[in-house]
């Protein structure tokens, strides 16, 4: 665990969360550190929390459980049914203060309603929301959608719910959400830059904006190295990383990830089979730990060029050439320790493998998270869900490394309406919130509000 410093608006929602029992929504654009702020949170919390995702990769990123896992829900829509637990489960909802959801935007109405009657159920406290325990959500609706299930799934939130979206679940009906949009982009440093990715993020892209972005993007060869193509399906980036692989001369050398314990499914963080070539392009995928005094060699997304697999596997990054080791991604499960009398994380299972992807192309949600200095955004025929295009576009680090495959068109840039409606209400409440706590931080005797 590396120590950060909390920006002042970091450091405020932090204080928000830690000195109150209120539920808590951690939002804002990308590259503003929410991951930071929930990194900080695990590591330095006084209270007893829990933390989980919609996800396996999700949780493995935050170190915490899937929200199935956790809660031992089943799959699919639960609606009224009856929810089971057992001795075990009902240790670990009652010890818990907080529970922290990260990537909620993924996470739908009913599923939501399950986590409150099921805190609900097990503390015997069916009148409180959450069974009294505090929730703190961190996401961006503009960027992860929940998915839809069948059409029956698809017709029951129809009838049930104004949408399927986490903020439309029952629950709030009956609590109060206060919500944090943390504001300071870490990620760009350029302020038109960060203006054009604004409105792209609200839909509001005028046809100036549309012009330098294609003017900059798709008026210019695209590189033929040290870029990354971010695309929008599975089939068009294995299909550019094959062949692209397949041209370099030479053997490839394949590695096996080793996996300990029961990983549920294949939500592996990295490929089982990593096939690689001495002049494959990579991309990271963990931040490195750093030699001891020094910074991080790479972050999730660097981009290097593999240079040696005699013996060791060896990849240059800006200039600079890295021997890289297998990294170990740990599968956490929460449970209750009777003799400490606190909730407790034990590792039930462990992948180990090069922390490496092959990286001509990367979906663009599985590019989330990570910055790129140059990358081609290839949206194929058509963008199919919103925030995909801010998603892609928000990746880079600045407006000079966007290439664009095509233009961009209008049709490119979709925004949920549901998002904007709740979004809007989020806006406005977010910069009040944030200037509250940053002036109760400077009074450090205060006191914390629900306490």
């Amino acid at each position: 665990m590396q120590h950060v410093t909390l920006t002042a608006e970091q450091e405020a929602v932090f204080r928000a969360i830690e000195h109150t029992r209120e539920h808590v929504f951690v939002t804002g654009r990308a590259g503003t550190g929410k991951s930071t702020l929930l990194n900080h949170l695990n590591w330095n919390t006084g209270k007893q929390i829990a933390i989980c995702a919609p996800t396996g990769v999700a949780a493995l990123n935050v170190g915490g459980q899937t929200i199935h896992s956790l809660f031992r829900l089943p799959i699919g829509v639960i609606a009224d049914r009856e929810i089971e637990q057992n001795d075990a489960v009902r240790k670990i909802l009652n010890a818990m203060d907080t529970l922290v959801v990260d990537e909620v935007s993924m996470v739908d109405a009913d599923l939501m309603d399950a986590m409150d009657r099921s805190l609900r159920q097990a503390r015997q406290r069916p009148h409180e929301p959450f069974g009294g325990v505090q929730v703190v959500l961190f996401g961006d609706p503009y960027q992860l959608a929940p998915v839809p299930g069948s059409g029956d799934e698809r017709r029951y939130f129809a009838d049930t719910y104004r949408s399927m979206w986490f903020f439309d679940a029952k629950v709030w009906d009956e609590a109060d959400l206060r919500i944090f949009e943390l504001g300071e982009v870490h990620r760009q440093h350029d302020d038109a830059f960060k203006h054009m990715l604004n409105a792209v993020r609200h839909g509001m892209v005028t046809a100036e904006i549309a012009g330098v972005l294609n003017d900059t993007g798709a008026r210019r060869p695209v590189p033929e190295h040290g870029a990354i193509t971010l695309a929008t399906t599975n089939q068009t980036v294995n299909r550019i990383n094959r062949a692209a692989l397949h041209r370099l001369p030479g053997h490839s050398l394949t590695n096996e990830a080793e996996v300990v314990g029961e990983f549920g499914g294949r939500g592996y963080p990295a490929d089982e089979r990593l096939e690689l070539k001495v002049g494959a392009q990579v991309m990271f995928l963990r931040n490195d730990t750093g030699t001891w005094g020094e910074g991080p060699r790479w972050v999730n997304g660097t981009i290097g060029t593999v240079t040696s697999l005699d013996r060791e596997l060896r990849v240059e990054v800006d200039g600079e050439e890295h021997e890289v080791e297998p990294a170990t991604w740990e599968k956490f499960r929460y449970s209750w320790d009777q003799r400490a009398k606190k909730l407790e994380r034990e590792v039930v299972a462990e992948f180990t493998q090069f922390p490496l992807r092959l990286a001509w192309a990367v979906t663009i949600h599985k590019s989330q998270g990570a910055s790129y200095d140059t990358a081609i955004v290839d949206l194929g025929p058509r963008v199919f869900s919103p925030g995909q295009t801010y998603v892609a576009l928000s990746r880079l680090t600045s407006l000079d490394g966007l290439y664009l495959a095509r233009p961009l068109a209008p049709r490119d840039i979709i925004v949920d309406r549901d998002v904007e409606r709740f979004m809007s209400r989020a806006e406005r409440e977010a910069g009040a919130a944030i200037a509250e706590e940053t002036a109760g931080a400077s009074s450090p005797d205060a006191p914390g509000r629900g306490q």
